[in-house]
């Protein structure tokens, strides 16, 4: 066994054991050179065949090795061992083993371990010390050598050279972490940082975690998409390089700031440990300033601008998800208040926000579980005071907000396209109730005005949908009314017109809500199949009773411009309705004009159909 010469030369080198050494030869006397004839003998010559064959299997071995001394100096090495590290076999004896490889823990205590006896083997992977400074990792198993007592006496290293796997998981890990057209950090790499700097940072009392801050800036380029569109994908691409360069060169801290690509032409800059709301602001300013400078690229000269969501916050109270959805939704403020800007996120503002996306998606399903009910306000002729007519006024009995008016969900459902189902719900139960009027006060037929939203026309056969309704409620075509703005007429002419004049065939009358607020062309009107028009209230402002400090001018003029509408739309054979009237002295002056029906709190409030049962009760005795 190695071990035995090892321990017999140590003595004469103050301790430290040398390599094995090759034996003499096959055991012939060294005086005489007569064959051994004796047991020891015979055992001597063994464990030099044995040391010899020992030292061939080291020097040539196809992987790295080195025998290490109890002072953790390398008693030698073999050739592969000294080629990892850019060295001579000459050169090894004596140098300590942290000065070829890297001591990191928790490799370094179980090494120590392993000297002191306490295990006799352990594996790592290894950063080695290249003399070049070339990266070299190596996959190392350390065995320990006991003397004949059992103590440690020397280590033995095996290394197996595992760069390359190595070098290579590094390039898909990286490629994993980093997007491949800006080597910017990617999205996974961003929630990875974004994740950690949401977890405790182990300082000890109350409070702690809560003392962090937490920032994000999200920016999006305004306008990338006509660049694409405009100069091609090559273009946009380098453009797109050119963004990121320019925002890691000037915004990412190693620790502090992430500067990342979260997809297409949105970038992300992420802070931890952020010091407040102001840090975050100016950041965002810089980040507008550095980008508005122009690039070159590929020969030409670009200027972009940003929309950027800035949230700051304490870590404390808040996640990762809360951080990225305020930062997603201050991003589209940004841009719906009018681009190239940053806007800082606002509670309340996100509240309202969060307020609508709950409504949006509850409104189909609420629909069908009948969470809403129909109000009506009574048209009323202004020669004569009786009700003509009742608007149709849907409301939506929410179970957690109430009762809700429609421009709370309105807007909502015609964004959604759940106006569709909503709408053809509110016809129905609309015209049921007119039938049921008409049923009970044959001599008084009351229309019932029921609002028609663009979607419904352009998303359903509104026609088919309003013919289905009539013929299965009973209702009269002429006691309906359908209610269009004037914007849902200023589209490409085409389908709008076609279902409207089709509805206009059947009988049914059809109206043009807020007239006026529009761009109306008037004499595009004697060509719509239209029977009336509903003037918007702020028209009716005008006729309110003089107040100290009125303008007497601007509200004289816009009477006038009420009485020429009114002239008009008589001339074109059609019916005015005014909306909003408040007073008396509206009601009479607008009957001066010649308008022919109005509605508002002047006469009631909207109300349930029992309110109109009960004026026409009263007009019949």
């Amino acid at each position: 066994m190695p071990g035995r010469n090892v321990g017999a030369d140590a003595h004469h080198r103050g301790g430290r054991p040398e390599a094995p050494r090759p034996g003499t030869g096959a055991g012939a006397c060294s005086a005489c050179g007569a064959p051994p004839d004796t047991e020891a003998e015979r055992l001597a010559a063994a464990l030099r065949a044995s040391e010899s064959r020992f030292r061939a299997a080291f020097s040539d071995a196809g992987i790295g090795m080195a025998l290490i001394d109890s002072d953790d100096l390398l008693i030698e090495g073999n050739p592969v061992f000294a080629a990892m590290l850019g060295r001579e076999v000459a050169e090894l004896p004596g140098m300590h083993i942290h000065q070829v490889i890297e001591p990191e823990e928790p490799s370094r205590s179980r090494y120590r371990e392993l000297v002191r006896g306490e295990r006799d083997r352990m594996r790592a992977e290894k950063r080695l010390k290249h003399r070049g400074g070339r990266e070299v990792w190596g996959r190392v198993t350390v065995s320990l050598i006991r003397d004949g007592a059992g103590d440690p006496y020397y280590t033995m290293v095996m290394v197996e050279d595992v760069t390359e796997r190595r070098q290579l998981g590094d390039r898909l890990a990286y490629q994993a972490l980093h997007d491949p057209l800006t080597r910017l950090p990617n999205r996974t790499l961003f929630y990875e940082r974004l994740e950690g700097a949401f977890k405790p940072d182990g300082r000890d009392g109350p409070g702690a975690d809560g003392e962090r801050r937490i920032g994000l800036c999200h920016v999006d380029l305004d306008g990338f998409a006509a660049v694409n569109e405009t100069l091609g994908h090559h273009v946009g691409d380098q453009l797109l390089v050119a963004v990121a360069a320019r925002l890691e060169h000037g915004f990412a801290r190693d620790g502090q700031q992430l500067v990342a690509r979260l997809g297409g032409d949105e970038f992300a800059v992420l802070v931890t440990g952020s010091a407040g709301h102001q840090q975050l602001t100016r950041l965002a300013a810089d980040l507008m300033e550095v980008l508005e400078r122009p690039f070159e690229v590929a020969g030409h000269r670009l200027t972009v601008t940003a929309s950027i969501g800035v949230v700051e916050r304490p870590v404390h109270g808040s996640t990762p998800t809360d951080l990225v959805r305020d930062a997603d939704s201050t991003l589209s403020w940004s841009k719906s208040d009018g681009r190239a800007r940053w806007t800082l996120y606002d509670r309340d503002r996100g509240a309202d926000q969060l307020a609508r996306h709950l409504l949006a998606t509850e409104l189909r399903p609420a629909v069908e579980r009948g969470e809403f009910t129909v109000e009506y306000q009574p048209l009323v002729g202004l020669a004569d005071g009786a009700v003509r007519g009742a608007e149709a006024l849907v409301r939506w009995n929410h179970p957690r907000y109430g009762l809700l008016p429609p421009d709370r969900f309105i807007p909502l459902a015609e964004e959604s396209g759940a106006i569709v189902a909503l709408g053809k719900w509110v016809l129905e139960e609309s015209c049921r109730q007119a039938r049921q009027w008409l049923d009970g006060f044959p001599g008084q037929p009351v229309l019932v005005s029921v609002n028609l939203a663009p979607r419904q026309i352009w998303d359903s056969d509104v026609v088919a949908d309003v013919a289905e309704v009539l013929e299965r409620t009973g209702l009269p075509a002429a006691l309906l009314q359908l209610e269009i703005t004037e914007s849902a007429l200023l589209g490409p002419g085409g389908r709008p017109l076609q279902s409207l004049q089709a509805l206009a065939d059947m009988g049914v009358r059809i109206a043009i809500d807020d007239f006026g607020t529009g761009y109306s062309n008037l004499a595009y009107l004697s060509r719509l199949p239209v029977h009336a028009l509903k003037l918007d209230a702020t028209f009716i402002e005008a006729f309110r009773e003089s107040a100290p400090g009125a303008d007497g001018r601007r509200r004289a003029a816009d009477e006038q411009i009420v009485g020429a509408m009114v002239q008009l739309a008589h001339a074109l054979g059609l019916t005015v309705t005014a909306e909003g009237i408040e007073h008396a002295a509206q009601a009479e002056r607008l009957r001066q004009t010649g308008c022919d029906t109005a509605q508002g709190w002047y006469y009631a409030r909207p109300g349930g159909p029992e309110a109109i049962a009960a004026i026409l009760r009263d007009r019949s005795r």
